[in-house]
């Protein structure tokens, strides 16, 4: 009995001392996009080259909309412990929902293995105009 018993105590020791350390070195922890720059450095891991000129984060930080200079328009979100993006082609919809958090915009990129992105953003309705936009023919 005592010896099951210092065999429960050491493992506990044990994976307490590697419960620690992971905190200690951060493993596991979930990244979220809270500001402009991670916005920037996610959109730069997407799609190389692609350099946001405006970026809005979701309020809880788990996805982002961000536009280049030539108007492309990228979704964000987080998959797993990094980030998925997807630029936005003509098969891209938008469309406002309430949420808890007010207004949420759910943009469908169009793709059914990315899904849809749902977003507590400031300014909502301006951005599922420019998603919505993405549809309409350009003039040369």
């Amino acid at each position: 009995m005592m010896e099951l018993l210092i065999q429960t105590a050491g493992s506990l020791v044990a994976i307490l001392a590697l419960t620690a350390l992971a905190w200690w070195m951060s493993l596991g922890s979930m990244p979220l996009l809270h500001d402009e720059d991670a916005v920037r450095s996610a959109a730069g891991e997407v799609e190389d080259g692609f350099v946001p000129v405006t970026c809005v984060c979701d309020a809880e930080g788990y996805a982002a909309l961000a536009r280049d200079g030539a108007g492309r328009i990228m979704v964000i979100r987080r998959h797993g412990n990094r980030f998925a993006g997807r630029v936005l082609g003509p098969r891209a919809k938008a469309e406002l929902t309430f949420g808890r958090f007010g207004f949420r915009l759910v943009v469908d990129p169009g793709e059914a293995r990315f899904g849809d992105v749902a977003l507590a953003i400031p300014d909502a309705q301006a951005w599922a105009e420019a998603i919505n936009r993405v549809n309409e023919p350009q003039d040369a």
